[in-house]
């Protein structure tokens, strides 16, 4: 952990600031990018900045709350699996906040160097990182009232404008479609759809 990053006071941005900083973003990589972080969630507020994790069918991220707890669930209950893996573009935090500390704070599981705007990725578009492949689906993600209060609400009104939408300055939401190990640093990239692995 960065030395006295979380005790710092956060210093909130405002809308033309994040505007100063929106050329950068989009330049992000189109094809193939880089996993910056991976988060694990294991409680409400808690996170876990991990080096290596499992991802899976079944449990998602490992260890993450998905799993246990989710938000949206299947008429039998279980955790529904379009909303099973939540990834951010790495770029937007890198604007908003000053440490991964902090920047894990948004409450996702993947923060990658990729371009997530809808001209980019469509739903059903799948993903590759390490052995594992992800798809993309259609659940919107929106900033919350947690979002403002950690980002500021400039922040928050900027990712759930329409523009920010149409960019996913958000995030978007993901399933797994073939487990696999995950790696910090490792490459990011459109991949072929094995959605006949997904039981």
């Amino acid at each position: 952990m960065a030395p006295g990053c979380l005790l710092s006071v956060m210093q909130y941005l405002s809308t033309s600031d994040i505007e100063k900083r929106l050329s950068y973003i989009l330049e992000s990589p189109k094809d193939q990018g880089a996993l910056k972080m991976i988060v694990s969630r294991p409680k409400t507020n808690e996170r876990r900045i991990l080096d290596s994790s499992l991802i899976s069918q079944e449990r998602g991220v490992e260890g993450d709350n998905w799993s246990i707890g989710c938000w949206k669930s299947l008429p039998n209950g279980a955790p529904h699996p379009d909303v099973q893996i939540t990834i951010t573009n790495y770029r937007v935090l890198e604007v908003l906040a000053e440490c991964d500390e902090k920047r894990a704070l948004a409450g996702d599981n993947l923060y990658v160097d990729l371009d997530l705007s809808d001209r980019n990725l469509q739903t059903g578009d799948c993903l590759r990182i390490g052995d594992a492949v992800i798809e993309i689906t259609s659940v919107p993600h929106n900033g919350c009232a947690k979002y403002k209060q950690r980002f500021g609400s400039d922040a928050l009104a900027y990712v759930n404008s329409p523009r920010g939408k149409e960019l996913h300055l958000r995030g978007i939401y993901a399933k797994v479609v073939r487990d696999g190990i995950i790696r910090s640093g490792d490459t990011i990239e459109k991949s072929d759809c094995p959605t006949s692995e997904r039981s």
